[in-house]
C-alpha cells in the first residue's frame, strides 16, 4: 500500500495530530512526516519532535528521519 503523508507546522506536535497519526496508521504501514521551516528547521528540534511521536505511538513503531523529514514504520511485534 502507497505511504501516507503529515506534516508539522508551527503548532508542533498536537493532540489531534497524534490521532490523526494513528488514522493514518489504520490504512498505511509507513507514514512520511515533513517539517515545515515555521516548525524549526534543526536537527535537534527534529530528534526531539521523533521522540515525542514514539513515545505517543508506542512500541511497534520506529522512526528514521532524513533531511527534514520523518519516515514512521508500524511493525506486527513490538520493537525492543
Amino acid at each position: 500500500m502507497p505511504q501516507s503523508h503529515l506534516q508539522i507546522g508551527k503548532k508542533g506536535i498536537t493532540k489531534n495530530f497524534i490521532e490523526t497519526l494513528k488514522g493514518h496508521f489504520e490504512n498505511h504501514d509507513l507514514v512520511k512526516v515533513s517539517i515545515l521551516k515555521s516548525a524549526g528547521h534543526n536537527k535537534e528540534k527534529i530528534k526531539e519532535y521523533t521522540d515525542e511521536i514514539l513515545n505517543n505511538l508506542g512500541k511497534r513503531y520506529t522512526a528514521k528521519i532524513v533531511g527534514f523529514t520523518i519516515f514512521l514504520k508500524r511493525w506486527r511485534k513490538e520493537v525492543r
